[in-house]
């Protein structure tokens, strides 16, 4: 049985190592995360087995167009490679749109593969106006809308909002020391 929950600080150091397997060294030279760094995801999800241990994870952050029109950018979504026959995957995509339309917000944002991505509803020509700080493959440049036409009008650049992460602004390293120190 995968249990998703809300990601706690003690799935930071496991999260770190799952993103690293899934997607290399050269993730933090994505375009996608000069949208994420020095801030706070709105939203942060885990998967976690039978024993408690992290087997995915995703997280959604508060963007906006230059216009000051919000949105959230998704992403990074991994899952542990012996867990993506059990749909883990799709579990934390469907938790993760849902939680972000109950919450009131009116589009999700994304880079992935769409091939993956349009079974939850994501499209590519939704934001043919909008662009990211640093180059992307346009067909990998996907939307979903939550609420209908809150994408007509989007444009420009899209930029980072919500809050900033201290922690990583200051330098002090994220580990549940830090949280069991502070308390």
């Amino acid at each position: 049985m995968i249990d998703i929950v809300d990601e706690a600080p003690a799935h930071v150091g496991a999260r770190e190592v799952l993103l690293d397997l899934s997607f290399g060294p050269d993730r933090f030279a994505k375009t996608s995360e000069r949208l994420r760094e020095g801030r706070l995801p709105a939203f942060a999800y885990s998967a976690l087995d039978q024993a408690g241990a992290l087997v995915g994870t995703v997280r959604l952050w508060n963007v906006a167009d230059e216009t000051g029109r919000n949105a959230l950018l998704l992403g990074p979504l991994a899952v542990e490679t012996r867990c993506r026959s059990q749909k883990v995957g799709e579990r934390l995509m469907r938790h993760a749109t849902n939680q972000a339309a109950m919450a009131g917000f009116g589009a999700i944002i994304l880079v992935g593969d769409h091939v993956y991505y349009q079974r939850f509803g994501f499209n590519p020509g939704l934001i043919d106006n909008l662009t990211l700080p640093g180059p992307v493959e346009r067909e990998r440049f996907l939307a979903l809308e939550l609420k209908a036409g809150h994408l007509a009008g989007f444009a420009g650049c899209l930029l980072p909002t919500g809050a900033a992460d201290l922690a990583q602004q200051v330098g002090v390293p994220l580990t549940l020391d830090v949280f069991e120190t502070a308390a």
